[in-house]
């Protein structure tokens, strides 16, 4: 049997009067006439079927009933303001926001934002870098993409990379690696936060005489590539960062041993609560460019 609720205006008069201790003051913050909210709150008490406020000659004054009863109601609007809020609010009105690491923006985004910008319908969207893989605010972001498995409770996962990872360096230093072994010779340039990393490589390339923690470490690849390429060290490239570089040939890849990892790029929006509603487009534009990388590389 479905139980019966109080009117919400009735609630909302009664929240004022108590809030205030005034019939008057409430129908004045609600542009009502003091009687209306006088009405409203003896209609929730023949409801309740109890006294709410004392009523004073010049005053009123909470029952003990109304004074248990005012902070259930306070939090109830305060959770439907909130929830009002969360799929209705100001941010479906701005531009929708786009977080994303500081190096996948620059080398997988911002390449491919030319087949966005062609597109006629196309809304316009703000991209935030970052380095780490900071929670979620649904204050601040819209979409999020993070590196890892795919695995994110409380989020729709649409993953943007399948990745490979092989050492990449400058062509000066190509000529002097033939093995894995040879890194040993070499300054290894580590990228922080991800689970593969050289450890992964030289255990699959048999580079067993190599230090695998040793070296220079980034928090991010736009640091190691850079360094990599001014000759100073050999950087572990990821299919999905290093593309520019080697197309460039300011890196080259100096070993032919390619490993494929598990990890990778995933396109993170919430699975509860309002979708901004430029979120679809720009959503499926980034899962559609992942489509057409994983079908050149025939994954």
């Amino acid at each position: 049997m479905v139980q019966r609720l109080p009117s919400l205006s009735w609630l909302r008069a009664f929240e004022a009067a108590a809030r205030h201790l005034s019939f008057t003051h409430a129908a004045e913050e609600l542009f009502l006439t003091q009687a209306a909210i006088s009405k409203q709150v003896k209609l929730l008490e023949q409801f309740l079927r109890e006294p709410l406020f004392e009523r004073k000659p010049r005053s009123l004054v909470l029952t003990k009933v109304g004074a248990a009863y005012l902070p259930k109601v306070q939090d109830s609007f305060e959770r439907l303001r909130a929830g009002t809020q969360e799929v209705f609010g100001n941010r479906r009105r701005e531009l929708l926001t786009l977080r994303a690491p500081v190096g996948f923006s620059v080398n997988w985004i911002a390449p491919r934002l030319a087949h966005y910008l062609e597109q006629a319908n196309g809304p316009p969207f703000r991209i935030i870098s970052t380095v780490w893989n900071e929670d979620f605010d649904k204050e601040r972001f819209d979409l999020d993409i993070r590196y890892g498995t795919g695995n994110w409770a409380g989020f729709r996962a649409d993953r943007l990379s399948w990745e490979t990872v092989s050492p990449v360096c400058a062509p000066q230093m190509a000529a002097r690696l033939t093995d894995a072994n040879d890194l040993a010779a070499e300054r290894l340039l580590h990228v922080m936060g991800y689970q593969d990393g050289w450890a992964t490589w030289l255990a699959a390339a048999g580079g067993l005489r190599v230090d695998a923690g040793a070296g220079l470490h980034f928090d991010n690849s736009l640091m190691a590539f850079a360094v990599a390429a001014q000759g100073q060290g050999v950087a572990l490239g990821r299919s999905s960062m290093v593309g520019a570089e080697l197309a460039s040939g300011r890196l080259v890849q100096p070993f032919s041993k390619v490993i494929t990892i598990d990890e990778a790029f995933y396109l993170l929006s919430p699975s509860s609560g309002g979708e901004h509603p430029d979120a679809a487009p720009v959503r499926d534009w980034l899962v559609a460019e992942a489509a057409l990388v994983a079908a050149l590389a025939q994954i």
